[in-house]
C-alpha cells in the first residue's frame, strides 16, 4: 500500500493504493514554477475516494467497491526519500526524483509536522527557505511579520499583544492566580480564570480536595492510565456513577481523541437517553441508544458499566443488563486501543465536544461524576491525581 503525492510534467498528481488498484488523481492546472508563488495544496482519502485540491481548483476520484483502508507501516517522507529504490513504480509516473523547491505547513490527520532541525526523525541536504526571522507562523493569531536588524516585530490584530501577538489584549491585565489559566472573552470585553484541578474560587486561589467531581460545562479531567501497557486491551471494562439534569452531554470518553482514525469508547446523554459509542477501527462508531426510559437526566445517581468483550458489548445502568450487542461478527477489529487516556466530562479548553466527536455527543458535561473504576481494577481513579480544569468539589450536598 502507499499514497504518493509528487509533481509531474508540471501538473501535480495524487497516487494511493489500497491493496487491489492503483487510484491517480492530478489537477486541472499547472503550478507556476517560477520559484516566488506559493501554492496551497489539499490531498487525501476517505476510504478509497480521493481528494486532491490545488489552491481551491478540487479534483475528486468518487468511492468505487473495492478495499478502504491504507495499511502502511513505513516513516512519512517528504521531497523525497533516503533511497530512491523504496519508492513503488506505481507511485510515480517518471523516474522517482528528489523534490526541488520549498514545502511549509505540512498537516496530517489536523496535525501539524513541525519542520525544524530537531523535530523529524531524519533527513539531509535541507536549507531555510524563508530566509529571515519570520518564517511562517512566528507571528500568531494573523499577526503580521516585519524583518528588522535585530530579528523581527509582529503588527498584531487589535484584539491582541505581545511580542508574537501570543496573548489577548483582555488577559494582558488578568488578575488570575499561578494555579489558573486567562480565557479571553471578547462579547463582553473581560476574561474568565481557568482553574486547574486542585482550585476553585473566581481567581483559582482556594484549594480544594474531592472524591466527587462536579463539571460545570467548561470543565474537564483527562486521566493517563499508569497500567495502560499491561491491559488485555480486547477485554476493557469502564464503570463509574454519574447524576445530571441535562439531557445533552458527554460523561466519559476512552481514547486519544487526537485524530478520527483513533480507537474510543464513549459513554454519554443525547436527548436524555443513555448513548454509549464503539469504535475498535475504521471510523466505524457503532452507537448504542437505550431507549426503553428516559431516567437518566433526573438528578438522582445512576451506576453504568460498559464491558468489551472483543466485538461484544454489554452495558449495564444501576446494574440492569440494558444493551448487549456484537458491534462486527465478522471480527475484523477486536482490541480497543485507546492510548492509555480517558477523558471525562470534555476535552481539553478550545475542543469543543461536538467538533471533536464528530457530531455523536453535542455538549459538555453538567453534572456530578465519582467512583471511576477501569477494568476489574481493585481500586477507583484517583481523579485529583490527573490533568483538567474548572472541577469543582461535588462532595457537598450528596
Amino acid at each position: 500500500d502507499f499514497l504518493c503525492i509528487s509533481l509531474v510534467n508540471g501538473f501535480t498528481q495524487l497516487r494511493y493504493n489500497l491493496g487491489d488498484r492503483t487510484i491517480i488523481l492530478q489537477t486541472l492546472q499547472k503550478i507556476h514554477a517560477n520559484g516566488n508563488t506559493w501554492h496551497s495544496l489539499n490531498a487525501g482519502r476517505v476510504g478509497n475516494e480521493g481528494y486532491l485540491d490545488l489552491d481551491g481548483i478540487n479534483v475528486t476520484q468518487k468511492a468505487s467497491p473495492g478495499m478502504n483502508s491504507l495499511d502502511t507501516h513505513t516513516d512519512f517522507f517528504v521531497g523525497g526519500v533516503s533511497s530512491l529504490n523504496f519508492v513503488n513504480p506505481m507511485a510515480i509516473e517518471n523516474e522517482p526524483t528528489g523534490f526541488t523547491g520549498c514545502i511549509r505547513e505540512i498537516v496530517i490527520n489536523n496535525r501539524e509536522l513541525n519542520l525544524t532541525v530537531t523535530d523529524p526523525k531524519g533527513g539531509a541536504n535541507i536549507g531555510d527557505c524563508d530566509g529571515t526571522d519570520c518564517g511562517y507562523t512566528v507571528c500568531k493569531n494573523n499577526g503580521t511579520c516585519q524583518v528588522e536588524n535585530s530579528g523581527f516585530s509582529c503588527s498584531c490584530p487589535r484584539e491582541w499583544t505581545g511580542t508574537t501577538c501570543e496573548q489577548s489584549i483582555y488577559c494582558s491585565q488578568n488578575t488570575c492566580g499561578s494555579h489558573a489559566l486567562c480565557i479571553p472573552l471578547p462579547s463582553s470585553f473581560s476574561y474568565t480564570c481557568a482553574c486547574t484541578l486542585g482550585w476553585t474560587g473566581k481567581y483559582c486561589d482556594n484549594k480544594i480536595k474531592f472524591y466527587i467531581a462536579k463539571f460545570v460545562g467548561n470543565s474537564y479531567i483527562k486521566y493517563t492510565d499508569p497500567f495502560y501497557g499491561k491491559r488485555d486491551l480486547q477485554y476493557c471494562r469502564l464503570s463509574l456513577n454519574f447524576t445530571t439534569n441535562q439531557t445533552e452531554g458527554l460523561i466519559a470518553w476512552m481514547g486519544k481523541s487526537e485524530h478520527e482514525d483513533n480507537d474510543f469508547l464513549a459513554i454519554g446523554l443525547a436527548n436524555g437517553t443513555l448513548k454509549v459509542v464503539i469504535n475498535l477501527g475504521e471510523r466505524i462508531s457503532v452507537p448504542l441508544m437505550h431507549n426503553k426510559y428516559f431516567t437518566c437526566s433526573d438528578g438522582r445517581w445512576h451506576f453504568i458499566t460498559v464491558v468489551q468483550n472483543q466485538t461484544c458489548i454489554k452495558v449495564y445502568l444501576d446494574e440492569e443488563l440494558i444493551l448487549f450487542e456484537d458491534i462486527d461478527p465478522q471480527r475484523k477489529y477486536t482490541a480497543l486501543n485507546y492510548g492509555g487516556i480517558c477523558y471525562f466530562g470534555g476535552f481539553e479548553i478550545g475542543r469543543k465536544v461536538n467538533i471533536v466527536t464528530t457530531g455523536l455527543f453535542q455538549n459538555e458535561f453538567f453534572g456530578k461524576i465519582k467512583d471511576v473504576v477501569l477494568f476489574q481494577d481493585s481500586k477507583k481513579i484517583q481523579l485529583m491525581k490527573a490533568e483538567g480544569y474548572n472541577i469543582h468539589d461535588g462532595n457537598s450536598g450528596n
